[in-house]
């Protein structure tokens, strides 16, 4: 069954226009048709085409069906982006694949990328919830300053993954299944030394994700998928 993405469907029974299109010109439903939505907020619905005129497409709830995240916990990446776009988004849409809450992109001192549209990732975002069958949409944050970022007031477990000599454990090694989780990578470069510094004295520890070397986007998958395979239900 065809699903798509409605997140206002709750208070407003019509396909937002993009899903609208694609239900009606491409897969050529029609009245009658039974679809699947998903709100991103936790709940699947099956439905109904009620109406159908040029691009709006309006349905008919006949189930709601609340869908349990597969983890627990709260998991988010801090990312710097990578300057090839593609990689980002390929990061994205693996993620959203594996399971994650948020991510957040890190503007560092050696960042080779300095803005984000997020819109491009948004769509990622959608597209990857709908194909693995997930109810719950990844919250996507704006660029934030290294600095300002560290600052706030994160619960959980806070990791940071650099590649400075010294002793690191391995994330899997010392995340505590069942809380909040944070991890941070940084850009191609590292994060500089002041960075690692700053963010140690804001409570974050240093981890490590394995004897390879990693570019930035695998890295930060090899971190979903660790925290998300360590908090599985």
């Amino acid at each position: 069954m065809h699903v798509f993405y409605t997140p206002d469907i709750a208070t407003n029974p019509e396909l937002p226009e993009e899903e609208a299109g694609h239900c009606l010109r491409v897969l050529r439903l029609s009245i009658g048709d039974e679809v699947m939505l998903t709100d991103g907020k936790g709940c699947f619905y099956k439905a109904l085409i009620s109406a159908a005129s040029g691009k709006r497409c309006q349905v008919k709830i006949t189930e709601t069906i609340p869908q349990e995240k597969g983890w627990n916990g709260w998991l988010h990446i801090a990312m710097a982006p990578t300057k090839n776009m593609d990689r980002i988004e390929w990061f994205a849409e693996k993620a959203t694949e594996i399971g994650f809450d948020e991510l957040t992109f890190l503007n560092c001192r050696y960042s080779e990328r300095k803005v984000i549209k997020n819109e491009r990732i948004e769509k990622i975002l959608v597209s990857a919830v709908k194909q693995s069958l997930k109810a719950t949409m990844p919250v996507l944050n704006e660029m934030t300053d290294f600095g300002k970022f560290i600052a706030r007031d994160i619960k959980g477990q806070k990791f940071i993954a650099h590649c400075y000599p010294g002793e690191k454990p391995l994330l899997k090694d010392v995340l505590r299944p069942g809380e909040d989780a944070l991890v941070m990578i940084g850009p191609e470069g590292d994060f500089s030394e002041e960075e690692v510094t700053k963010a140690i004295a804001a409570g974050f520890q240093p981890i490590s994700l394995g004897k390879s070397r990693l570019r930035t986007e695998t890295a930060a998958l090899v971190a979903s998928h660790t925290l998300n395979l360590l908090n599985q239900k």
